[in-house]
């Protein structure tokens, strides 16, 4: 984008079809968006479709996949040009603290897209209905009750229609919270294990996890723009044919990402920990409200289908988010051991 002089050339054409700046911006920010999405596109083909049917994981054909990325792309550019508009407003009128207000509309962005993701964009993406009257739908119910937990609607998505991966959510905030499972949850688990899986994600809930994770977050935010207030202007300084002029002209847009992109993936090590930490609470609090440690056990050992079950020490304090599937059975077989009165150990029988 910058040494191609595409990035300049860009803002030329999007400067000559509008006087006004805030225009100009979402104008750029939309043809950024639509050509760096072609150039990754064979790349999120492979990672996203090919190598998901090459692991078994994949269940839609490549049309309806496609279908998808379609909607994906879709928001993207309605959100970008957003974002962009308001990160170079803010850029203009206050050049020496910009990083500043930037670190905070990041985070207060965090905070929404945790509001309206389950109930405006999910339902773009999944078939959603309630889970229907029975003995698993009171045990939810009685969980989520014992903690304060709002247990109005619980819903089940349609996830099979895109892969085999199991998971739950209990997502949103404030009035859209919503606790959340999927089909495959449902048919390739017992109630026991779908349970365990409703039990960990209510301790997010309880425990607060979306508020402590956005803190440590606006941190690692506050970090990071700092660093791309101080390191882009170097780099636009020494490369005069990308033809930027400078951090506020909307051309410099890629280098602002590149320096961004540096910094959080030298943070994926902090990034992690924080995740994985509020995912080991969780886990914690799952078996107390579940107390199902078998069944937790066996979704550990589901979810090697797609996570390796025992990295090394290094490979999980780089990588995971999440504690390693061993690191989870360790952690429900001495649960087991602490709170089963005269607990037996038994051979995993997992349902394909």
């Amino acid at each position: 984008m910058l040494t191609t002089g595409f990035s300049a050339q860009l803002r030329t054409w999007a400067e000559a079809r509008t006087k006004r700046k805030v225009l100009e911006t979402m104008l750029y920010a939309l043809g950024l968006t639509l050509v760096t999405t072609i150039i990754m596109l064979p790349f999120s083909i492979y990672t996203g479709y090919v190598r998901e049917a090459q692991y078994g994981l994949m269940s839609q054909s490549f049309a309806l996949w496609s279908v998808d990325q379609l909607k994906a792309l879709l928001l993207t550019l309605i959100v970008t040009p957003l974002a962009f508009a308001a990160i170079y407003a803010v850029i203009r009128r206050a050049p020496r603290l910009w990083w500043v207000w930037g670190a905070g509309m990041a985070w207060a962005f965090v905070l929404l897209a945790s509001a309206v993701l389950p109930v405006l964009v999910a339902p773009l993406f999944f078939t959603m209905s309630e889970l229907p009257a029975g003995p698993l739908r009171e045990r939810i119910v009685a969980m989520a009750q014992a903690h304060d937990i709002p247990a109005d609607h619980i819903y089940v998505a349609d996830l099979s229609r895109q892969t085999k991966r199991i998971s739950a959510n209990v997502s949103g905030l404030g009035p859209t919270v919503q606790i959340t499972l999927t089909d495959n949850l449902l048919s390739r688990t017992s109630p026991d294990e779908v349970a365990s899986v409703t039990g960990h994600e209510m301790g997010h809930y309880v425990l607060g996890h979306v508020w402590r994770n956005a803190a440590w977050f606006a941190v690692l935010f506050l970090a990071m723009f700092f660093a791309v207030a101080k390191a882009t202007p170097i780099l636009i300084a020494r490369h005069s044919r990308w033809r930027v002029q400078s951090v506020s002209d909307v051309a410099a847009a890629p280098a602002l990402l590149l320096v961004a992109t540096v910094v959080m993936a030298l943070a994926t090590p902090f990034q992690s920990a924080i995740v994985r930490s509020a995912e080991s609470e969780a886990d914690a609090f799952g078996l107390d409200a579940a107390q199902q440690p078998d069944a937790f056990a066996l979704i550990a050992i589901r979810l090697s289908e797609y996570r390796k079950l025992e990295p090394g020490p290094i490979e999980e304090f780089l990588f995971f988010d999440h504690p390693s599937g061993a690191t989870r059975i360790r952690r429900a077989m001495q649960w087991k051991k602490d709170h089963v009165s005269g607990a037996e150990m038994i051979k995993p029988v997992l349902r394909s």
